[in-house]
Parts: structure tokens; C-alpha cells; sequence
């Protein structure tokens, strides 16, 4: 069983959230059908938010700064946390600028506020769930896709729900937090899209 819990939290990685909600709208909008346009955003996205924080983590181990792509201290999210920030910040200045893709460009803010809110309760010893944070994030964007282009997604919305319970569940399973830091990282993720959703519906 416990293999399995662990399967479901490498599958459900907040290291794939940005690129996840980037597939999840071109697969949504009927406004970018294009696959120039729709490669010229994914590959870089891919590039930035999933290979470059797995060489990032690979050198961070090496140099024995962390233990575990799952990061269990308080100390050991910091740098990572950091990292994250700083590459969703070229994301919003240098592939998605505001006057290109609106949608996205407020997905990745609220990522961005989520990911600062995150770092920001570390430093009052607080680990805040990321898994939690990045499901709570995709779902709230997929509920702003579905009203902004009037689509009926509501069974994709309905999985990903129960999929944001099974993860909650793994990680409970896992020891790796508390229901507080579960409930905290959920809140952090849906507050900081639906907050932003104003700007882009």
C-alpha cells in the first residue's frame, strides 16, 4: 500500500503543476489551435519548470543541501522554493508576457503569489503542503477555464477532485503532514487563483 501512495505522489508532483496547467488550457481554449503557437509556450514551460529544477535537485543533493525530491524539512524546501520563484518569474517576463496569453500569464501569478506564500511560512517553521498547493491550483484554474470559455468540463473537474482526495490521502498515509499543513497548502493553491480570477474572466 504504501508503494502505491508513493507512486500517486511522484504522479501528482507540484514539480509538474505549471506544465499540467499549461496543457490543461491549450486543450481547453478554443482560442490557440495553432501548434506553433501552442509548442512555442509548452516547450519552454517544460524546459523551465521541469528540467531545470530536476538539474537544480540534482545538485542540491549532491552538494547534500537535500534528501529527498519530496523535501521533508522545513530547511530543505527553501531552496527549492526560491528556484521556483525565480523561474515562474522568467515564465511571466520572457514566454508569456501579460499582452500575449491572459489566461496563462494569471495562472503563473497566482502560482507565483502561492509559491511566496509557501516560502514566506517556512520561515515561520510552517511546511505548507506544495502537493497540495499546485492540485489546489489546477483545480481552481479549471473551474476559471470552464466559466471564462463557457465549457462544460464539469466530469474533468469532478476527477480532478477525487484525484486531489487521493493525493491528500497518500500524503496523510506517508506521514509527510499534518491535515494543517494539508488544509493550509490546499488553501494557499485554490485563494491565490481565485483572487486573480478577477483580473482574467
Amino acid at each position: 500500500m504504501r508503494h502505491f501512495h508513493n507512486i500517486i505522489s511522484y504522479i501528482f508532483h507540484p514539480l509538474f503543476t505549471p506544465i499540467g496547467g499549461t496543457l490543461l488550457y491549450f486543450l481547453v481554449t478554443p482560442k490557440y489551435s495553432s501548434l506553433e503557437i501552442q509548442s512555442g509556450n509548452i516547450l519552454p514551460i517544460f524546459i523551465l519548470t521541469v528540467i531545470i529544477p530536476i538539474i537544480f535537485f540534482l545538485i542540491l543533493k549532491n552538494l547534500g543541501i537535500i534528501s529527498s525530491i519530496f523535501l521533508p524539512t522545513v530547511k530543505e524546501r527553501k531552496y527549492p522554493l526560491y528556484i521556483s520563484c525565480i523561474l515562474l518569474l522568467m515564465i511571466l517576463y520572457k514566454v508569456i508576457p501579460n499582452n500575449y496569453i491572459h489566461e496563462l500569464f494569471y495562472f503563473f501569478t497566482g502560482l507565483l503569489t502561492a509559491t511566496g506564500a509557501a516560502l514566506i511560512l517556512l520561515f515561520l517553521k510552517f511546511k505548507a503542503s506544495i502537493h497540495l498547493l499546485g492540485m489546489g491550483s489546477l483545480l481552481m484554474f479549471m473551474i476559471g477555464l470552464s466559466i471564462h470559455f463557457e465549457i462544460n468540463i464539469t466530469l474533468a473537474i469532478s476527477i480532478f477532485t477525487l484525484l486531489t482526495g487521493l493525493v491528500t490521502t497518500s500524503r496523510l498515509y506517508l506521514n509527510a503532514h499534518s491535515k494543517n499543513e494539508l488544509l493550509i497548502g490546499f488553501l494557499i493553491g485554490t485563494c491565490s487563483q481565485l483572487i486573480i480570477l478577477k483580473y482574467w474572466l
